[in-house]
């Protein structure tokens, strides 16, 4: 539904050039939330301004729905008929809002009809239809002014749902909510996405955006993606650094001679008490340095690190029975002891075995 191909864009500034977006490769597919996150500085705004050619791309091609912006957009400033009328099916979701306060919530709504020219009637039925799928039925001819944070990031949701879209952007739209309010209004990004069959692309420098609705995601480093694929796929990665970023876990080993692994759980094997069967069926005391576990898109997922007495090679028939219970195996290097080496570049080969 969304691909950008060597999205490239260079800002002048002060006399140099700043480079906000590196050559982005980026593949969204129909139907699926995918989170692009990174700390600030890292491109994601660039990006998805680029998405919908509010930022004109320095070069590369951005195609949605099949149809290339990046050939309608001209050389001129101003946007042509055509990509005018491409992006009426990209809705957008602000940060701050963006609601003109001399306007009702209603005509707020209506603000982008009224811009594609539909008619007073129609725009009315369609506004007071928005308001009651976003819960806001009841503030039709209430100010801005009069709404909480959330009431009007629905409106803005609302708004960016006027044209019938069938992509939605969100540029940071739960940073500046708390954190119950960021719950549902990210519920309601994703009762959306299912309802209204809505591609949604959003950015975020929250980790919990990525657990709560992404179905795949995207880190973004330096203007660069650095690592993406479904969540489920960066879980199950070994060394991956939103992997860890999702579910941090620590914990160094207790003393020389000793194996340190993580383990990652989800579907079924997230319920089962696969580390006590291990410790029993093997007689062997097992330690548990660190553990994180939460649901990611209605599914339990969990990271654990353990410690197994002996060295990675004498735990060979331990770490195949937890690859034959499903779940992916990762050595962790002990940093004060070089023997683990070897056993750290075993580590990949156990864990995509255990996969397939």
């Amino acid at each position: 539904m969304i691909t950008t191909t060597g999205l490239t864009k260079v800002y002048p500034s002060r006399g140099r050039e700043v480079t906000a977006l590196d050559g982005v490769d980026l593949h969204v597919r129909e139907g699926e939330v995918y989170g692009v996150i990174g700390q600030s500085g890292a491109g994601k705004s660039s990006l998805i301004r680029c998405v919908n050619l509010l930022e004109r791309p320095t070069a590369g091609t951005v195609t949605v729905d099949g149809q290339d912006l990046t050939a309608l957009a001209g050389r001129g400033r101003r946007a042509g008929k055509e990509l005018r009328q491409a992006r009426s099916r990209i809705g957008m979701v602000f940060q701050h809002f963006n609601l003109l306060s001399s306007r009702t919530v209603k005509d707020n709504i209506e603000l982008p009809l009224e811009i594609l020219g539909v008619s007073g009637q129609e725009r009315s039925r369609k506004a007071l239809e928005l308001l009651d799928l976003v819960g806001l039925a009841d503030k039709a001819k209430s100010y801005p002014a009069q709404l909480s944070g959330g009431q009007k990031q629905r409106v803005g949701i609302a708004r960016a749902l006027a044209g019938d879209p069938k992509v939605l952007l969100s540029d940071e739209a739960t940073s500046a909510l708390d954190p119950e309010t960021t719950r549902s209004i990210l519920q309601l990004l994703r009762d959306l996405n299912r309802q209204l069959g809505l591609t949604v692309l959003l950015i975020t420098h929250e980790m919990d955006v990525v657990k709560t609705i992404c179905d795949s995601a995207a880190l973004m480093k330096k203007g660069r993606i650095v690592e993406s694929g479904t969540v489920s796929e960066l879980l199950a990665t070994p060394g991956s650094e939103l992997a860890q970023e999702l579910f941090p876990v620590g914990g160094q080993a207790s003393g020389p001679g000793r194996t340190v692994i993580d383990v990652t759980f989800h579907g079924e094997a997230a319920t089962q008490p696969v580390i006590s069967q291990l410790s029993r069926t093997y007689n062997i005391d097992i330690s548990i340095l660190g553990a994180a576990m939460d649901t990611v898109g209605g599914r339990q997922i969990g990271r654990m690190r353990i410690e197994l007495p002996g060295r990675y090679e004498e735990n060979v028939v331990p770490v195949g029975f937890l690859r034959e219970q499903g779940l992916q195996v990762e050595a962790v290097e002990a940093p004060d002891e070089p023997a683990n080496v070897p056993a750290q570049a075993a580590a990949p080969a156990l864990v995509k075995e255990g996969a397939k």
